[in-house]
């Protein structure tokens, strides 16, 4: 093991010369602690709990144990007395759910190949409306080669 690689020195530091041949300076050796980079190190470690407490947005109130007992057995009443309504309410989701990201994708790619359709003059009429009312089927809404455009 190079005891020089991992900043550990066992010897006494050379003289002179020796330093000046090597380019290093004279004075010592200061163990990782110093330089500039351990100053870089020590203000990246200090930020990264604001970073972190920034990139979760606000932080929750701090409350006594009391009063979170409290407030836990109020909730529990409450949900005694009648179900909740909202238990699958998906509003504050930041993304929607994965499946109806692929059916959008979905959609999208077989749009596009149903304005191709559309403006392909040689495809004929009868396969391209019936294709829009397949498709008209899996969105729900009627499809039209004007209303692919909103994909």
């Amino acid at each position: 093991m190079d005891r020089r690689r991992f900043g550990l020195r066992t010897e006494v530091a050379p003289d002179a010369q020796e330093m000046a041949a090597s380019g290093r300076k004279p004075g010592g050796y200061c163990f990782p602690v110093c330089g500039p980079m351990f100053f870089l190190r020590l203000i990246l470690l200090l930020m990264l709990p604001v970073s972190a407490a920034m990139a979760q947005g606000t932080a929750a109130p701090v409350a006594s144990p009391a009063a979170g007992a409290a407030a836990v057995a109020a909730e529990s009443g409450a949900s005694a007395r009648k179900p909740a309504d909202n238990w699958r309410d998906t509003s504050n989701y930041t993304f929607p759910a994965i499946a109806k990201t692929v059916t959008d994708m979905q959609n999208v790619a077989y749009a596009m190949t149903l304005r191709d359709y559309c403006a392909d003059r040689r495809v004929p009429d009868d396969f391209v409306r019936e294709r829009l009312k397949r498709f008209s089927a899996m969105t729900g809404r009627e499809e039209t080669c004007p209303s692919l455009m909103d994909y």
